[in-house]
C-alpha cells in the first residue's frame, strides 16, 4: 500500500488471512445486509460496478427518519472486486436529495464529487409527544460515512482482501 493511504482510506489485506475467491467476497459483502441498518449492499450492475453500498433513503421504513433529519446529501460507495490484486476498489459518490411531501426524490447534485469522503451529520428534536406524555425527545439521528465503510472494510479483510480507496484512477 502507498504513502497516502490514510487519505484514501486504503487498507492492506491483513497478514495471515487466507485470500478467499471473488465470489466468496461478494457473498460476504452482501451478507452485511440487515433490516436494522440504515444502509444496504446491492448489485452494482446499473452503475457499472460489482456492488454498491448506500443509505436506504427510498426504503419506506427509513425515509421518514432521513426526512426528519433534513438530510440533503446521500452518499454511496461503488465497489469493484479486483481478484488479481485481492482488493476491493472503492469510490464514493454524493447525491442531493429533495424532499417532496415527505417522500425522497433523488437528484444528481450540481456539484460533482468523486473520491473518498468522510462526513457526519447528527441531530435531536424535542417536542410535545403525540401520546400526550409531555415534552421529550421525539427523535435522534446520527449518520456517518464510516457506518457504511467500516463494516465493508472489515468484511473484505476477513476474506483476506485489501481495500483501495480510489479518487482519480479507474474503479
Amino acid at each position: 500500500m502507498g504513502l497516502f493511504d490514510f487519505l484514501t482510506g486504503s487498507k492492506a489485506a491483513p497478514a495471515g488471512v487466507a485470500r478467499q475467491p471473488r465470489a466468496a467476497v461478494r457473498e460476504v459483502l452482501l451478507a452485511l445486509n440487515r433490516d436494522t441498518a440504515p444502509w444496504h449492499v446491492r448489485d452494482g450492475a446499473p452503475e457499472g460496478c460489482d456492488l454498491v453500498a448506500e443509505w436506504k433513503i427510498v426504503d419506506a421504513r427509513w425515509y421518514e427518519i432521513f426526512a426528519k433529519a433534513s438530510l440533503t446529501k446521500v452518499f454511496k460507495v461503488l465497489m469493484k472486486l479486483d481478484e488479481a490484486k485481492g482488493e476491493v476498489r472503492a469510490v464514493d459518490q454524493e447525491w442531493t436529495v429533495e424532499w417532496r411531501a415527505g417522500v425522497p426524490v433523488l437528484a444528481v447534485s450540481a456539484e460533482a464529487f468523486r473520491g473518498q469522503k468522510v462526513e457526519m451529520s447528527f441531530g435531536t428534536a424535542y417536542a410535545f409527544k403525540e401520546d400526550l406524555s409531555g415534552w421529550g425527545k421525539v427523535y435522534e439521528y446520527r449518520f456517518r460515512t464510516s457506518e457504511i465503510k467500516d463494516p465493508l472494510q472489515e468484511a473484505a479483510g476477513q476474506c483476506g482482501w485489501g481495500w483501495k480507496g480510489v479518487a482519480f484512477g479507474k474503479l
